[in-house]
């Protein structure tokens, strides 16, 4: 049987050259989708006769309703180990198997510390004014040298974000629900209360895995205790930090501004809100898409089709 493979959501079509799909395509035919396929019904739609779907992070849900219209599905690859939008019980009901791969922790870390030193030192606005031709130097730079910077979850990605701050002479400090002291002494950073790492932090990141328990883990009670000079960073997950909250605070600038990776609906629509607020730092969600990251992405998904084929499944998740 020659099986119909769907690459989903490759937004810079580079997905077939970052591996060796020849390992694969005597068995299998390979399709890619380089733009969202819309809602669940266009999805569905777009996807059938596909038995092998790889889907890139969180970008495509594949709920329960997805699921139960994709007969012919029989694998999800999904990039990561974990995925949130991927109902894993309804696909093992459904007899479709679920594999990840490997994830680089250094590239959403990397991208955090330049979300900080961009929000500090005006980098992109300085840079596109150069390019509009405006006159020579407006902006007075803030320092990281002394500042604190308070980390939200002190895990893999924020504990690298703290050791990186350290290198830039900065004060630490960090919390999380179950966050200790003595964890914190191993990292070398200082314990805080949530509230009090609030207080006193210049930059405030997080690092948190998103769960009914910390949705909304930052909102107008929290931005009412930051410094109105401190600034907020957001790598993980947009649902994290109350949006409404967040452009009120920008708006009313009860803190300096934010750097954005991660929203509450993705792609960010065009006309939203945070697209317009000056001291709102942007990116399109670029944590994990790196060349080295997307190497271990697209390696490891072939490895786990072939391993499929081979019926020999690696990675299952579930």
């Amino acid at each position: 049987m020659r099986y119909r493979c769907a690459v989903l959501d490759d937004y810079q079509n580079v997905a077939l050259t970052f591996a060796d799909w020849s390992r694969v395509t005597s068995d299998v035919e390979v399709k890619v989708f380089n733009t969202g396929l819309g809602d669940l019904n266009a999805v569905a739609q777009a996807l059938q006769g596909f038995q092998i779907v790889c889907a890139m992070r969180e970008r495509t849900p594949f709920p329960r309703a997805l699921i139960e219209k994709l007969p012919d599905l029989k694998l999800l690859v999904t990039t990561g180990l974990k995925n949130a939008a991927i109902d894993v019980a309804a696909a093992t009901e459904r007899g479709v198997l679920v594999c990840g791969t490997e994830s680089l922790g250094h590239p959403t870390a990397e991208l955090t510390i330049g979300l900080v030193i961009d929000l500090a030192r005006r980098i992109s606005f300085e840079s596109a004014r150069m390019k509009a031709g405006e006159p020579w130097q407006v902006t007075v730079g803030g320092d990281l040298n002394g500042k604190t910077l308070g980390v939200i979850g002190l895990g893999k990605l924020g504990s690298r974000v703290a050791k990186v701050a350290r290198a830039l002479d900065m004060e630490v400090v960090a919390w999380s629900q179950n966050l200790t002291p003595e964890k914190c002494a191993e990292i070398g950073v200082e314990y805080a209360t949530k509230d009090d790492l609030l207080r006193q932090s210049d930059f405030v990141t997080i690092h948190m895995v998103l769960s009914p328990r910390s949705k909304g883990l930052i909102g107008a009670a929290e931005f009412a205790l930051m410094k109105k000079s401190a600034y907020l960073i957001n790598t993980s997950r947009g649902p994290l930090v109350d949006e409404s909250a967040l452009i009120d605070a920008l708006t009313s600038k009860a803190i300096a501004g934010a750097g954005l990776d991660v929203y509450d609906t993705e792609p960010l629509p065009k006309g939203h809100p945070l697209r317009s607020l000056p001291n709102a730092l942007l990116t399109p969600h670029l944590g994990y898409v790196t060349q080295d990251n997307y190497r271990v992405f697209y390696g490891q998904t072939v490895d786990a089709i072939r391993a499929f084929l081979d019926g020999k499944p690696i990675r299952v998740i579930g």
